[in-house]
């Protein structure tokens, strides 16, 4: 059975449903709205520690002309493959981006899903954002493992950054699988302000964060992320707290015999990435892979990691998403899933609602005797009843470790459409013609992160007029 521990109850504050972004706020006894990402305030951080940039932010030569008679997908090919090109120089103006947002793609997938999002994110963005799709983990790479995969994504992300020098900020952008992969990535490249060197990958970041923490808003008391100030960390439909349990992979609808004959097929089927988010991976002894990766361990610092972002942003499915379910999409316990609102938010087709959770103190996940023994159990001889007691224990252990940190919840609900079971695609329009029931949702994302940069602009100003 799970630990004892008494765990807060959140209740809504205050929603704003007429707002362009929409905004609700989760109170608990013990956090501070102070210590909130992605909230309204200019300073907002993991643990109320930011400094702010003296630098002014130059954008010239926004020539958006130049991108109206450009075919969407001839808009993309410049960062689809793992392509990245800077904008174009010439003689008089120097246009350069400084902020890398960097697409992280799901399951048997390739940099191709997201042509659509990176038109519209380079039309909405401008060309201050370096846009690149991640290319090293396509089709079946995805089914190598989740740490493995988060490996060569942040060697990816290392070369990107020391060929573009005029870098200062990052941000990710990950659907399904693609947000476990970035979530592991992150802490590859996380360099505290201790930081030491061993590896040739540490000694890569280390110069990387000395190179560029003259240049960016960062003092690095937050942690640099492959030694750029970390922004953004947004998910679509990510299984945050792994598949396994009721209606976590819709498409078993739920049948206990269903989901029994998963968890020892799932390795057959998907190699380590099966087994890792079926939480069957490893010995019996060792916490599964998501469970570490919702703290702060031997393997990497991943809370420290994603508290270096400015705003954590997870958007959700409600319903009709076959593949991941809202409750891990969304972090949740069974009992905070509410029957979300029927209207979508002014401007956002199918974007219901949008919740904040600040965060909840907490001595972080644990993996207790009793935890080890049903995981023995759901290897070795798996039931309906281990398998749900093995699993209960895990996810509220793992959302113990992610409550630690603020995170602004999205609902997404695609009832009303002619494909709704097309959810798990349409959250990230995979297809314009098939899946742009997801528009509404891009243009909420794209705005979010615009959002982000107006603060940061606003924030460097204000600090630079009282110097």
């Amino acid at each position: 059975m799970a630990s004892s521990v008494t765990l807060p109850r959140y209740s809504p504050t205050f929603k704003l449903r007429n707002g362009n972004l929409g905004f609700s706020s989760h109170s608990s006894s013990s956090s501070s709205i102070s210590s909130s990402c992605c909230s309204y305030l200019p300073s907002c951080s993991f643990d109320n520690r930011r400094d702010f940039s003296v630098n002014f932010c130059i954008l010239s030569g926004m020539n958006h002309n130049i991108w109206k008679n450009q075919s969407l997908r001839a808009q993309s090919m410049t960062t689809t493959q793992g392509n990245f090109t800077p904008p174009m120089e010439s003689s008089n103006v120097k246009d350069e981006p400084d902020h890398l947002l960097v697409l992280v793609h799901g399951i048997l997938a390739s940099p191709n899903d997201w042509t659509y999002v990176e038109a519209e994110l380079k039309k909405r963005l401008g060309r201050n954002f370096l846009i690149f799709a991640s290319s090293c983990n396509t089709y079946t790479k995805t089914f190598t493992g989740i740490d493995g995969a988060g490996k060569r994504l942040a060697e990816e992300v290392t070369q990107v950054v020391r060929k573009t020098e005029s870098l200062k900020r990052i941000s990710f952008l990950a659907h399904s699988l693609g947000g476990l992969f970035a979530r592991h990535a992150v802490a590859v490249l996380y360099s505290p302000n201790d930081a030491s060197s061993g590896s040739e990958l540490s000694e890569s970041l280390a110069f990387l964060a000395n190179a560029n923490s003259k240049k960016t808003s960062s003092s690095l008391n937050q942690g640099m992320i492959a030694g750029l100030e970390p922004i953004n960390f947004i998910t679509l439909a990510s299984p945050h707290l792994g598949v396994r349990g009721k209606k976590q992979l819709p498409f078993l609808l739920g049948v206990p015999f269903l989901e029994r004959l998963a968890a020892p097929i799932a390795p057959i089927l998907a190699g380590r990435t099966g087994s890792q988010l079926f939480l069957t991976d490893g010995k019996p002894n060792k916490p599964p892979l998501l469970l570490r990766m919702a703290s702060d361990c031997e393997d990497g610092k991943f809370i420290s990691a994603l508290g270096a972002f400015r705003c954590r942003i997870v958007y959700a499915n409600v319903s009709y998403d076959h593949m991941v379910g809202w409750r891990t999409s969304s972090i949740r316990r069974e009992k905070e899933l509410v029957k979300p609102p029927q209207r979508s938010l002014d401007g956002y087709k199918h974007v219901v609602d949008v919740d904040y959770y600040p965060p909840v103190s907490s001595n972080g996940p644990h993996f207790p005797p009793e935890a080890a023994k049903a995981k023995e159990t759901a290897q070795k001889a798996p039931n309906t009843q281990n398998t749900l007691e093995y699993h209960d224990i895990m996810e509220d252990e793992m959302i113990r470790g992610l409550q630690q940190l603020g995170w602004k919840k999205v609902d997404v609900s695609f009832h009303s459409t002619f494909w709704a079971f097309f959810a798990h695609n349409n959250i990230h329009v995979k297809n314009e013609w098939f899946h742009n029931a997801g528009a509404g949702v891009v243009a909420h994302v794209a705005d979010s992160l615009k959002q982000q940069e107006k603060q940061h602009g606003s924030s460097s100003s204000f600090i630079a007029a009282s110097l």
